[in-house]
């Protein structure tokens, strides 16, 4: 995509003004900013496309940063799950950087701003904090720690850096304005004393910088030109911008000293700010907290279960990177928050599949049919091409005998109108074999049909004179003597309600879980599907779209999982 071509929308708008303008030297650098403290979702892929893609639509550059700023949280497995995942959705990094990198740099800001006497030092708790805090109707109260001495704030803040006091015991506020109508510029914590184990940096640091303060400077540090984050970070820019003037990394070379010396690259900037709706779906949750507790409380297979929206199940589900990077294309960007029907990333991977995946044929829910006009031994290879639309695909053969097994769906003792597929006395073609003819109905002793007895025209064969003669349905088959046994995992949508969040009615996301969103039964797959690799995508002709699971499969032990129907079944079932 180039920039003429790339869709439109107010980011890029305000991104190629600045280019224009030669703001920030006409230069374009973005950064994918997130906390390793969880699996990435579909909604951070949004963020993703957009960050990744205004720095290569502009000829940019975007980092990957990791704003490890709260220990207690996060963790080297998220980092790790988080690269593959960025990687696997299509983009690449100009560098990978850790907001735990600039430790050293946050601290001497923190001093230069006690210095100025921009910042204190506060004993109030937690609970004191939130009652001087004041309301959206009232204004705060300064606290009684407001106005210690310079010399006083730099003696507790260095003694708090050494480990000394307790945590929770103090932390250190910007000293703003009280009185502020926007909450956020009342005095913020800008640091919190948590002695925790750092995933990246151990126990060096007994102090962590809170999010709002390391994030700008982060930005700042990395050169970044425009921050783009979503919109429950509005009100938060007065004191990004505050920092961000106040401490003027630019002007003070002296306080990234750390980070010249450990040899990354330092050319600060003074970023801006810019927001935009994040990325909500229906029929699912995106809170880190619940996605957590699914996992934990294993009313999910881990964070890769296909039913879960993080990126690694959507992934082991088979949904291709592309599709998701174009359901975001066409998704847009604005300042509205919104929700989209997951059935647009459905049809989005459809789209994708419809073109891309080779078509194989299978049976999920088996009958057993037999052929008795041909002899018992007869076996034969038809000819199939591998795509309907696309012959570089090329063909394969498929073994074809009198014992077939076909879908228990496709027939109907007692036919009711608008069936078109084989009953008794019926006639149906066989995909690519030619028209059968249902003759006998044999049934256990129960009354189940457990097998169909046919007989085959032989004037319909492929090639034959009567081949093109009409009959109403087509069903598909697989040779029962050749057919792979393998599992089958028909996957549905994870929750049965489209806002699962809504708790109006006395219930909770997990009272909506959806009991059939996973259902395994053991199907029979043509041959040539026992030896295909992980991840390897087919639609199985009138079924769906299948994959070869990333974890379990095996040729000597087949794992599919359905990543889509053919058709949005759920819209159909909302009409």
């Amino acid at each position: 995509m180039t920039e003429s071509t790339a869709p439109t929308n107010f980011i890029r708008q305000i991104v190629l003004a600045d280019r224009n303008a030669e703001k920030h030297g006409g230069k374009v650098h973005t950064r994918f900013p997130p906390e390793p403290n969880g699996y990435l979702h579909l909604g951070h892929a949004k963020s993703i496309c957009l960050n990744f893609g205004i720095a290569r639509d502009f000829d940019g550059v975007c980092n990957l940063r990791f704003d490890d700023t709260n220990p207690s949280r996060e963790d080297v497995e998220f980092v790790e799950a988080i690269r593959q995942d960025v990687q696997w959705l299509g983009f690449e990094w100009a560098e990978q950087r850790h907001a735990s990198d600039y430790f050293e740099v946050f601290y001497r800001c923190a001093l230069k701003l006690i210095e100025d006497g921009k910042a204190y030092v506060c004993d109030l708790n937690a609970d004191e904090v939130r009652a001087y805090r004041g309301t959206l109707t009232e204004p705060g109260r300064n606290s009684p720690y407001r106005d210690r001495s310079t010399a006083e704030n730099l003696d507790l803040f260095q003694r708090m850096r050494a480990g000394e006091f307790a945590d929770g015991a103090r932390t250190l506020r910007a000293k703003i304005d009280m009185a502020s109508g926007n909450i956020n510029m009342r005095d913020p914590a800008i640091y919190r004393i948590r002695k925790a184990t750092h995933q990246n940096t151990g126990d060096v640091w007994p102090i962590y910088p809170m999010y709002d303060y390391a994030h700008c400077l982060s930005d700042a540090i990395e050169g970044i030109t425009h921050s783009l984050c979503t919109l429950e970070f509005e009100d938060h820019r007065p004191l990004y911008d505050w920092c961000l003037d106040q401490i003027d990394l630019p002007s003070h070379p002296q306080l990234a000293e750390s980070v010249v010396a450990a040899g990354l690259n330092y050319a600060p900037s003074r970023p801006q700010q810019i927001e935009f709706a994040r990325g909500n779906l229906d029929f699912t949750v995106m809170s880190k907290r619940k996605l957590l507790a699914l996992v934990q409380d294993g009313l999910v297979d881990g964070w890769d279960d296909p039913r879960m929206p993080t990126l690694t199940g959507a992934r082991r589900r088979g949904f291709p990177a592309s599709a998701i990077r174009m359901f975001w294309d066409r998704a847009g960007i604005s300042k509205q928050n919104s929700t989209i029907e997951y059935g647009v990333l459905e049809g989005c991977v459809r789209e994708v599949l419809d073109g891309t995946a080779a078509r194989r044929m299978g049976v999920v829910n088996p009958l057993r049919l037999t052929l008795t006009n041909l002899a018992a031994d007869h076996t034969e290879t038809l000819d199939f091409p591998n795509h309907p639309k696309n012959e570089d695909f090329g063909r394969r053969s498929v073994q074809f005998s009198p014992e077939l097994w076909i879908e228990r769906d496709d027939f109907l003792e007692e036919p009711v109108k608008g069936f078109h597929r084989l009953v008794p006395g019926g006639e149906v073609r066989l995909r690519g074999a030619g028209i059968i003819r249902c003759d006998e109905v044999i049934k256990d002793g129960a009354g189940e049909v457990i097998e169909l007895r046919c007989s085959l025209d032989p004037d319909t064969r492929p090639g034959c004179n009567g081949a093109d003669r009409k009959v109403k349905g087509t069903i598909h088959w697989v040779d029962a003597r050749t057919a792979v046994a393998a599992e089958v995992r028909l996957y549905d949508r994870l929750f049965d309600v489209a806002d699962p969040d809504d708790d109006t009615d006395g219930k909770t996301y997990r009272d909506h879980l959806n009991p059939e969103s996973r259902r395994v039964i053991r199907a029979w797959l043509e041959h040539s599907l026992s030896n295909v690799a992980p991840e390897s995508v087919f639609q199985l002709e009138r079924l769906g779209y299948f994959v070869a699971d990333r974890r379990d499969h095996a040729s000597s032990r087949p794992v599919f999982n359905r990543v889509v129907t053919l058709r949005d079944t759920w819209a159909k079932a909302s009409r």
